[in-house]
Formats: C-alpha cells, sequence, structure tokens
C-alpha cells in the first residue's frame, strides 16, 4: 500500500469516474486503474462499483477512502511541520465560499490577506454548502466559509459573524414608506427565492414558514418564485415581480443612507427593510462560520484567515471574536 494509491481511490471516490480521477491526478487512467485494482487485490475488497454510465464507492470502501483522507492530510502534515520552522503561513489556502457571502466578503477579505499574509495566498471555491462539506472531506478544499446550520460532519468550527435579514421590495410597494417590517407581513406577498440546494433559501423559509408549503405545491407557481443568485432576484424585486429577504451585507453600501443621490439602475427601484421579529428582541440573522477538518494541521493559517475577516469592514453585521 502507498501514498499515490491511496491518493488515487480518494481521487476517483471524488469525482465518481476513473478518467477524471486520473486527470486530477495527472497520470493515465491505465495506471490509476491498475494501482487501485493492485489495491483492491491486496486488502482483499472491493472499493468502486463500476458501469458503463459511473462509479459508486462501496460500503466498505468508503470507509477506507475515509481512513485514507486522514493518512494523506497526516502525511501532508509532515511537510507542514518543516514548513512551519521557516513560514508557518507559507504555502496556498484552499477556500470554499457559499454563493450568499462570497460576493460581498470576498473583495474585502483578499485584500485583507493580500496586506496580512502576502506568502498565503487564497485560492477560492465557490459552491453550495453540501458540496463545499463534501470536499472538505474528501481534501479537496482546507476550510470553507458557511452559514449555520449544516449537516453534523465532526469538522472543527468557529463562528465569525452574525449577520441580520433584510426585506426587499420594490420602491413602489406599499410596504416601502416603512422603517421596519415583520415576516408576518410578508406572508400574502409573491416571494422570490433561490433554488433548491441554497441554504439561504433555508433560512428564508425557516423565517417566513408559510411560504414552504408553497414552494413544493402548483400554488407556489403563483405564490413563490425562484432564481439562480441573489443579484437575479433583485433584478426581479426592481422589476416589481414580488419581495424577498436579502443577508445585510448584499445591501448596496447607499441603500440605507437617506438623502443619498443614486444613479439610476436596478437597485433605485428597491427598497431594503430591517426585518424584525414579533416574538423575540433580536432581529433574524443567520451565524456565518468557518470549518475545517480537524485532522487539518495548518492552525496558523486558520487563525490567521480569521484575523483577516475581523479586520474587514462588514456594515451591519456583529463579529464575534473571541
Amino acid at each position: 500500500m502507498t501514498l499515490t494509491e491511496l491518493k488515487y481511490i480518494v481521487a476517483v471516490a471524488r469525482e465518481r469516474h476513473f478518467g477524471r480521477a486520473a486527470d486530477a491526478c495527472y497520470v493515465s487512467q491505465p495506471t490509476l486503474s491498475v494501482a487501485i485494482k493492485k489495491l483492491e487485490e491486496e486488502l482483499e475488497v472491493k472499493l468502486f462499483e463500476r458501469s458503463a454510465s459511473e462509479v459508486s464507492v462501496t460500503s466498505l470502501g468508503d470507509q477506507i477512502v475515509r481512513q485514507a483522507q486522514i493518512v494523506l492530510d497526516q502525511a501532508a502534515a509532515i511537510k507542514e511541520i518543516a514548513k512551519r520552522g521557516k513560514d508557518p503561513l507559507a504555502g496556498v489556502l484552499t477556500l470554499g465560499v457559499i454563493y450568499t457571502i462570497g460576493p460581498y466578503l470576498l473583495p474585502e477579505l483578499v485584500r485583507q490577506s493580500i496586506e496580512r499574509t502576502p506568502q498565503m495566498p487564497l485560492m477560492i471555491n465557490e459552491n453550495m454548502t453540501a458540496k463545499l462539506l463534501e470536499m472538505l472531506r474528501t481534501g479537496e478544499i482546507d476550510c470553507a466559509i458557511v452559514a449555520e446550520p449544516f449537516p453534523d460532519t465532526g469538522l472543527a468550527m468557529a463562528p465569525l459573524y452574525d449577520e441580520p435579514f433584510f426585506a426587499a421590495v420594490p420602491s413602489v410597494h406599499p410596504l416601502a414608506t416603512r422603517d421596519s417590517i415583520s415576516a408576518s407581513e410578508l406572508k400574502n406577498e409573491t416571494m422570490l427565492l433561490l433554488g433548491a440546494g441554497h441554504c439561504f433559501r433555508d433560512h428564508v423559509l425557516e423565517v417566513c414558514p408559510e411560504f414552504a408549503r408553497y414552494s413544493s405545491n402548483t400554488e407556489g407557481i403563483r405564490r413563490t418564485f425562484e432564481g439562480s443568485s441573489l443579484e437575479t432576484i433583485k433584478h426581479m424585486v426592481a422589476a416589481g415581480m414580488g419581495v424577498t429577504l436579502v443577508p445585510r451585507l448584499s445591501v448596496p453600501k447607499d441603500a440605507l443612507e437617506k438623502g443619498v443621490r443614486r444613479r439610476k439602475s436596478d437597485e433605485t427601484h428597491i427598497r431594503y427593510i430591517p426585518l424584525t421579529d414579533e416574538v423575540n428582541d433580536e432581529a433574524p440573522k443567520r451565524r456565518v462560520v468557518l470549518v475545517w477538518r480537524r485532522s487539518f494541521t495548518r492552525y496558523e493559517a486558520i487563525a490567521a484567515l480569521r484575523n483577516a475577516i475581523f479586520a474587514c469592514n462588514l456594515p451591519g453585521v456583529t463579529m464575534l471574536q473571541a
């Protein structure tokens, strides 16, 4: 058994395809296939179920792949220990970010990171929460910025900030003159949602549970519409197609400043209103966290990334620095 063979089985488990796994490992497909067959013979177990169209991991194979990733992490840790003697922050940090955070946090975060730790460039991967958690498990990324809640996968986690929700309504809407608005006041509106798989969609449905039943039946066609991104949904709001909820950081900087003259754009046709909770004193919000594998050994890199985030100018959010 070799580290190379372990790398190959992790790649196949991630890609679900021998050809793509071989490309990811920069080897030919026959080389990868022979190595995996040799490992299966040595272990006397079948790791993968092969068919003409796809590759799936066997139940026992999944356990072995998970352990293989731990072994690869520990092997990489040997190199990291050696690097720490020279510079504990040296080397690329691969960061995953969900779609509803990336556009609003990354510009400031990347700038802070370059200023603070130029020897640790960030390699960014935007995706949905479920995919990022899978990429973390297989070692494809080092850490990820996501929003709670998410499935307990045994990852290490550190809180970053709490971000309140705002209602976005057309500027000609009767609610547009309000200084605040409750979720119950939106129940008769056409709600614009992100598509299935986006965690922010679940956040909206948690705050406005009455729309959950509309999003899964025929009546939902009349009461809810779906978009592929928050910015797409904002254009739909500007066009008067409905209302939505957005995280605070997605609200344009001058949208809440009274008396500010803005150039004509879709944003001038949207009014952003703080969302209130009729029961609790605290407004509805989401908690944004940083997660990483417990076997990941670059503790200094994680700490440096958190410090860079805490140094960002993020108006309207509550930082959770310990």
